[in-house]
């Protein structure tokens, strides 16, 4: 136990070691605000709430969160001491939940930079907290979705640039689907009654009731089922590696 919180720390803090971290949280708060207040017309909807601050976080996430988790195991293999960590005395998949917790920890921090919006709503009006708190939950499970993708693009290379890329690729794909703009194409293979269940493994559709104020089990299981199955599948192929 002792040997899996020091791997927690040890990439957490790792985050923080280089310029980079730094520049990671002010591109996500400087797009998320910026995306609520040009892109939504947060100001002009004229309602206290966040639904048009939350609107755009799948796109911000599925460009972050691989951007965060390619140096996951992608940096390990690349310096040579991904043998070194697994002397440690843990398993793979205790070093794989340290350091997927470690990236989600740092996707909780840059969302937690943007809490200032906030006071914001609250000083334009009299929002509902509890929907708030809805949607930040929301937005943390959709990050924690992204990276664990990332996590398995970067079990998979030793380049975190190949690894950012097909992360983002793959993210990319579940935020246009969410937001219906497959639809078309998909109109002359599918039924009808069958591209609303397409739709819903799309990112924005499961985020969505959060930002509502009404959570449902099937949008936390959907995001809790693609973080683990990527986590899953990134030990597994380090293992076999």
């Amino acid at each position: 136990m002792r040997a899996f919180r020091a791997i927690l720390a040890r990439e957490f803090l790792g985050y923080f070691r280089t310029p980079l971290a730094y520049v990671f949280l002010a591109v996500f708060n400087a797009f998320a605000v910026s995306l609520a207040f040009f892109v939504g017309g947060f100001y002009e909807s004229n309602a206290a709430n966040l639904d048009r601050f939350f609107l755009y976080h799948p796109w911000l996430w599925a460009f972050l969160a691989p951007a965060a988790g390619a140096r996951l195991w992608a940096e390990e293999r690349r310096q040579g001491t991904l043998e070194l960590l697994l002397t440690w005395p843990v398993t793979v998949w205790q070093a794989a939940l340290g350091k997927f917790l470690a990236g989600w920890l740092f996707l909780a921090t840059a969302l937690a930079a943007t809490l200032p919006m906030v006071a914001t709503v609250a000083w334009l009006g009299e929002p509902d907290l509890g929907v708030v708190a809805s949607g930040y939950l929301g937005s943390l499970l959709c990050g924690g979705a992204c990276l664990g993708i990332a996590s398995l693009c970067s079990a998979l290379t030793r380049s975190q640039v190949i690894a950012f890329v097909t992360g983002f690729l793959a993210c990319f794909v579940l935020v246009i689907v969410g937001y219906g703009v497959l639809d078309p194409l998909l109109a002359g293979a599918l039924p009808p009654d069958k591209l609303g269940l397409v739709a819903r493994l799309g990112l924005w559709r499961n985020l969505e009731p959060f930002t509502l104020g009404a959570p449902d089990l099937a949008a936390v299981t959907y995001f809790t089922s693609v973080a683990l199955a990527g986590l899953g599948l990134g030990t597994l192929a380090v293992e076999r590696r």
